[in-house]
């Protein structure tokens, strides 16, 4: 049977169901527009970040944008007032940027001393060239087309700058280079310049780097062929392997010290038969005419140390009365940090030779004097058992590496601050030069990343928790810096001066590319993919360096890239604090 409802049953019902959804609509109303509170800022960086990660993924012509999307995803809340409290804002960057620039410190310091040693100080040298060509421009830029009256002006050209050349960091030394030449709170939001330049500034490294192509009348598969063949020239330190049978008269009863002081060459010997009995040599180990050696040294070295001991020989060492063993051995006890293979002794204490080491990916010739880290991966020949006592002092646990190295992150922030915060007086300087939260702790990084061991700090971070730990200072320093420029920047794009910006940008990026990729080519004669490499690390971009990977085979750009990187990044930040507070003032 049907159940008749009446209107004053009904009305009831529907009015405390309205009332429901008014206390909802409510409670979302507070949740959007309270703005000091925990639950509204971390849904506004939430929404914000997630935004912006998610357009960043957005393909236009195979570029995007990235993580930079979250930059323009603050702008936007800002704009709609979707905001927080300035203090909130400014210390969420702050931390941002302290943590995103460490990281990368962190990641570069062990190469960034190296990066100088051999054509690495030519490239250096060019890539050090197109930062103040870079600032040239600005410079060209803001005379010819800014009224030079005008105190904002200069700062947004700085914003403008780092924009055009992609550089985030930059950004974040010249914002808080700014709050000390503006004490009273007026300082320009110079995000505007950067988000005005930054998406021609992306595409714009890549056009100037491909125009370069078309000036220097460069073929694609003659720089390819050409790596090719200084592949093949080139005695690299990467260990190389070979069985050598000794038939030199001259090493008959002589030790194993004897003939490696006699060839000053570095070199392993890793296993010796001798009438059919295999041994792992050491210092005192007399070599015979006819005894087989298996030698593992530099490719640049296997030549001279072949013409000396005898020719190469195909030997099966799994046939001979005494097996041994190879094993790969993880570094992860501290203690282990940055001792020399050669004070381990590891062929006259245990038994065994270490024939090379793999170092982030990349194997290294196992020298006497190259240091250990905690991360490093050592091949290690000899007796099972032997092996095995090794592996019990080199650690070799992997659960070790994946507990995160925490206490040595925030020690190298106390003393980066420390560093960064000391004042350095330099004439006509209206303030004194402070390297601040940007330049403080990536240079600490950098030393820490280097010669971190020697204070018995574990610097090692896997690739994927550094990755995490940047890319969270990066998007929290991007949200709070589009979120604060946000209210403003319609305003400075539609009324002001952001078409300026926009062209001025474009010209900071292409001149300077143009003139140094020219340079290096006609001039020093770098292999073309290599120059694509070294512009892209100048301007510390990735995706111009993911499209010159993606035309070449071989690892030229990268290798470009790592080259200057590091000490592109340090002048970006320092010469950004450097305009700001000697031009700014």
């Amino acid at each position: 049977m049907y159940k008749y409802c009446s209107l004053s049953d009904i009305l009831p019902n529907f009015a405390l169901s309205c009332l429901e959804w008014l206390v909802i609509m409510e409670w979302l109303i507070n949740l959007f527009t309270t703005t000091d509170s925990i639950a509204h800022i971390v849904l506004l960086y939430a929404i914000v970040i997630a935004a912006g990660v998610y357009l960043g993924k957005i393909k236009v012509g195979g570029v995007s944008l990235g993580v930079t999307f979250v930059l323009f995803s603050g702008i936007v809340a800002g704009h709609i007032g979707f905001t927080a409290p300035v203090n909130i804002l400014t210390f969420i960057q702050d931390f941002g940027l302290i943590l995103f620039v460490f990281m990368i410190g962190l990641q570069v310091g062990p190469g960034f001393f190296e990066s100088f040693r051999k054509g690495g100080v030519t490239l250096n040298g060019l890539s050090t060239a197109m930062i103040f060509l870079n600032i040239g421009v600005m410079f060209a830029c803001y005379y010819i087309f800014f009224d030079t009256s005008n105190p904002n002006n200069l700062p947004m050209m700085v914003g403008t700058l780092y924009g055009a050349v992609t550089n985030t960091p930059g950004l974040g030394a010249a914002n808080e280079a700014l709050s000390s030449v503006f004490e009273d709170g007026t300082a320009p939001q110079i995000a505007s310049g950067y988000a005005c330049a930054y998406p021609l500034g992306v595409l714009g490294i890549i056009g100037a780097t491909i125009a370069v192509k078309y000036i220097c009348r460069i073929s694609m598969s003659k720089e390819e062929a050409e790596l090719e063949k200084e592949e093949a020239d080139n005695g690299s330190v990467k260990p190389h392997f070979m069985h050598l049978k000794v038939t030199n008269s001259y090493l008959e009863g002589k030790t194993l010290l004897q003939v490696h002081d006699f060839l000053n060459r570095d070199f392993v010997c890793s296993r010796i038969l001798h009438e059919g009995h295999v041994s792992i040599p050491n210092r005192n180990t007399v070599f015979h005419i006819d005894d087989q050696l298996f030698i593992v040294c530099a490719e640049v070295d296997a030549e001279a140390i072949i013409a000396f001991i005898g020719p190469t020989i195909e030997v099966d060492w799994k046939k001979q009365d005494e097996p041994m063993v190879s094993k790969r051995i993880l570094v992860t006890r501290s203690s282990m940090n940055g001792k020399t293979l050669g004070k381990m002794h590891f062929s006259s204490v245990y038994g065994v030779n270490v024939t090379r080491v793999t170092r982030q990916g990349m194997e290294l010739f196992a020298s006497n004097s190259l240091s250990l880290q905690v991360g490093d991966r050592i091949m290690v020949v000899g007796p099972e058992d032997a092996v095995n006592r090794v592996a019990s002092v080199m650690g070799n646990s992997i659960k070790r590496l994946d507990a995160p190295n925490i206490a040595t992150i925030f020690v190298g922030i106390i003393l980066g601050i420390l560093f960064g915060s000391l004042p350095i007086a330099i004439p006509a300087m209206p303030v004194p030069l402070k390297l601040g939260i940007a330049g403080g702790p990536l240079i600490i990084a950098i030393l820490i990343g280097k010669y971190g061991y020697k204070f018995h700090l574990v610097t090692y971070t896997t690739t994927s928790a550094n990755m995490m730990l940047r890319e969270i200072g990066l998007v929290l320093f991007l949200a709070s810096v589009g979120i604060k420029a946000g209210a403003g920047f319609v305003e400075t794009v539609v009324q002001g001066d952001g078409i300026k910006y926009v062209y001025t940008g474009f010209l900071i990026t292409v001149i300077p590319i143009l003139i140094v990729g020219t340079l290096a080519r006609l001039k020093y004669k770098f292999n073309y993919f290599t120059i694509m490499g070294m512009l892209a690390g100048t301007c510390t971009d990735p995706p111009a360096l993911a499209y010159a990977s993606s035309v070449c085979s071989k690892d030229a750009p990268a290798v470009g890239y790592s080259t200057v990187y590091p000490l592109s990044m340090f002048l970006r930040i320092l010469t950004a604090q450097l305009i700001v507070l000697f031009f700014c003032g």
